[in-house]
């Protein structure tokens, strides 16, 4: 398969038509596409009140292939009855992510239990009645409770509520395994823990950073706004250990000077190394205070720790930072001072950033090279961490979290006049842990592939099969479905969020609240999350607390509590009737003022990580998304723009290769500290820097361990040291 020159593109428009005829003809998907709600896909944001293809600026159109895929795999059809007789469960776990996926639109309750080999239909009764009765017998902690970015603020919301009134803080969600580390790492820095800016921002900067991460594949509407960046003569600094198509040119096909002639996104292309990004930055830094490019008042006026944080900037061997980030100091140089001559300065980052044990330090480190010029609280400038699932940040927001904010806590009782657990709760993987050991017995899972977003799937595998009972509110099948069994395995059909008959809103990655408008249900069967969760709330609580959990299903209660009880919401309880989507208030910083104690902005030190995989037979491996998946849900087979043809690889560089007798195509076993994978096949890849490999997001997980940082809990699944041989 050919790797393409540019990103985008014809391919692009082709693949859009291809995708409409897959979901049942132009019209129909064009009128999916254009519904009043908010997109599924990425937390870059679009839709909703001014309608499908529209961004917070009021842009149109504003599409990309993933919200095409993930709209194309919710217009299927229903899995065929007999799918589950033909497929036995060790049938089911030779299927491949894309072969899940596409099997079809879960529309029955299904029920799996051990010592038997297929899954089997049941009755919605039966299956409410299987978890209220199991839930009625267990005591709280021994549940945990798991929620994704693809739900509601009003499931999420709803949920978690009812979680805690049984009794339990096992309440975590998907960010554990993504962007914890940006809301500590934010939250330790400036007090808040999302982005500081609005889209706006990052439309009028004449600098941004692009850091650990390939939004041209994952985020590709990002590229319209690094296109007005870069039309504007302003630059933008990719960093980045693989240099990716769409972030060297990308063709914008909405733009049809881009489709004709290309963007050029990247003025500067830097390569560290896996896990040097920590050094990298702080030789930027450094270098940009030995040429007096601070802003020292900023410095002095709005910041904390300020005199040491600089002291050890001065300390800094420049041969330690070019030995721990790969990266020479005249590189080093070159980017501190475009980073000089700049006024108005982003910096973003995704999990090349956050999946390390030093994740949270990777954040601060960004967020203190932004304070090192005043690059942080005033307009066009600030962080920006792109995160993944359209609604991860809503999730959280509401209070899907072990430990609740205390004006949620407080707001909660006082609302509902209850008395919250006050207990630790577990996070994502501390939850796999306990399962593992026996002290868990259920798991709720809302949405989203527990099994296949974990470290160690063999870990993770013989974590959920210790448990009594697994539930899972999903609309199509993941290998989680085959992998993640427990005892009795009960996944419940939901519908899509454009299918749901009421409104629910989501949150962007800019703090921008969303209403969707939901719509008519494709195909019987499904119910909405809402309904669902009010009515095992209701058929296990009964009248033990002061809610009526039925009365819950009506979205609109729920907003009214949720603009009562979370700080900034308060418009998000007439959304329904005034329709004005909006932005959530002490959250954008246009002004240095920061929601810490003191008011100033946090200065850290840190002891930088050594490289890890410098053996003579090593190599540093990070897993990746390619360009036809999204989180663990796989579209396509393909990754067209490293063009890559199959997901069973490990894509090395060519001096890799040789170093280690090894050739393209070659058959290898990949192991690393804690598992083995056998019979993947080398592809050779020019446009990684030596020393490094990457290999498929979810499939490698095989390979990496749950060592995770210790703030976040976030897993390392960047710099895993592996070693390959020829089979």
């Amino acid at each position: 398969m050919k790797k393409p020159s540019s990103g985008g593109g014809w391919q692009a428009i082709r693949y859009t038509f291809q995708k409409a005829r897959e979901a049942g003809g132009y019209w129909k998907f064009w009128k999916a596409m254009r519904s009043k709600n908010a997109c599924k896909t990425c937390a870059l944001g679009m839709g909703g009140q001014k309608g499908g293809m529209v961004n917070e600026r009021g842009t149109f159109p504003e599409v990309c292939k993933k919200s095409m895929q993930a709209m194309a795999a919710d217009m299927q059809g229903a899995i065929p009855a007999e799918f589950w007789q033909t497929y036995s469960i060790p049938q089911l776990k030779k299927f491949t992510p894309y072969q899940m996926e596409h099997a079809g639109r879960l529309t029955e309750p299904m029920l799996w239990e051990a010592e038997t080999q297929h899954y089997r239909p049941i009755s919605w009764d039966e299956a409410l009645g299987r978890v209220i009765g199991k839930l009625k017998q267990l005591s709280a902690d021994e549940t945990f409770w798991y929620f994704s970015g693809r739900s509601s603020m009003e499931a999420g919301f709803l949920l978690q509520l009812f979680a805690r009134l049984y009794g339990t803080n096992n309440v975590n969600n998907c960010s554990y395994y993504c962007h914890q580390a940006s809301g500590v790492g934010l939250a330790t820095t400036i007090g808040s823990g999302t982005a500081t800016i609005v889209l706006e921002d990052v439309e009028h900067a004449d600098l941004v950073f692009v850091i650990g991460g390939n939004p041209a594949s994952n985020h590709p509407r990002l590229m319209s706004t690094l296109k007005h960046v870069r039309r504007r003569g302003g630059e933008v600094i990719v960093i980045n250990p693989v240099v990716e198509t769409g972030l060297v040119n990308f063709r914008i096909p909405s733009d049809p000077i881009s489709m004709l002639f290309g963007t050029k996104i990247a003025t500067l292309y830097v390569q560290p190394d896996i896990g040097g990004d920590l050094a990298l930055l702080c030789g930027i830094a450094k270098r940009v205070l030995e040429v007096g490019g601070q802003d020292q008042d900023f410095l002095d006026n709005h910041c904390e720790n300020s005199e040491a944080w600089l002291a050890y900037l001065r300390d800094l061997s420049w041969d330690e930072i070019e030995t721990k980030s790969g990266v020479g100091k005249l590189k080093i140089e070159d980017i501190a001072q475009r980073y000089i001559q700049a006024e108005r300065v982003i910096f973003s980052w995704t999990m090349g950033i956050t999946h390390h044990a030093h994740g949270v330090n990777n954040v601060q480190a960004i967020a203190a090279l932004a304070a090192l010029r005043g690059m942080v609280g005033k307009p066009g400038c600030g962080l920006m961490p792109i995160r993944g699932h359209s609604n991860v940040q809503g999730i959280g927001s509401v209070g899907v979290t072990p430990t609740l904010k205390q004006a949620i806590f407080d707001g909660l009782e006082k609302e509902y006049g209850v008395q919250l657990p006050t207990t630790p709760g577990l996070d994502t993987l501390g939850c796999m842990e306990d399962a593992h050991s026996g002290k868990l017995k259920m798991g709720f899972c809302l949405g989203g592939n527990l099994y296949g977003s974990n470290p160690d799937l063999a870990f993770a595998a013989e974590s959920i099969q210790q448990l009594d009972t697994m539930v899972y509110l999903s609309t199509t099948l993941n290998t989680g479905h085959a992998h993640g069994l427990a005892k009795e395995t009960i996944i419940l059909p939901v519908l899509a969020r454009d299918e749901e008959p009421y409104q629910t809103t989501q949150e962007s990655m800019f703090n921008y609240v969303r209403m969707s408008e939901g719509g008519p249900r494709r195909l019987a069967g499904p119910r909405g999350e809402v309904d669902v969760i009010a009515s095992i709330a209701q058929g296990v609580l009964e009248d033990r607390t002061p809610i009526d959990w039925q009365s819950m299903q009506d979205t609109n209660k729920i907003r009214a509590a949720l603009a009562k009880v979370v700080p900034g919401f308060e418009k998000i309880a007439s959304i329904d009737k005034t329709k004005e989507e909006f932005q959530i208030d002490g959250r954008t910083f246009h002004t240095p003022k920061f929601p810490t104690p003191s008011g100033r902005l946090i200065l850290h030190t840190h002891e930088i990580p050594d490289l890890k995989g410098t053996g003579e037979n090593e190599l540093r491996l990070m897993t990746v998304r390619s360009e036809g998946q999204f989180n663990t849900v796989v579209y396509e087979e393909y990754d067209i723009y490293r063009g890559i043809d199959r997901r069973d690889v490990i894509v090395m560089h060519p001096d890799d290769c040789q170093r280690l007798g090894i050739s393209a195509g070659q058959k290898v076993s990949i192991q690393s500290n804690i598992g083995k994978i056998d019979g993947f096949t080398v592809h050779v890849f020019p446009d990684i820097k030596p020393g490094n490999a990457l290999m498929y997001y979810p499939e490698a997980n095989t390979l990496v361990s749950r060592t995770a940082d210790p703030q976040s809990k976030t897993p390392a699944f960047k710099g895993v040291v592996v070693t390959v041989r020829p089979v």
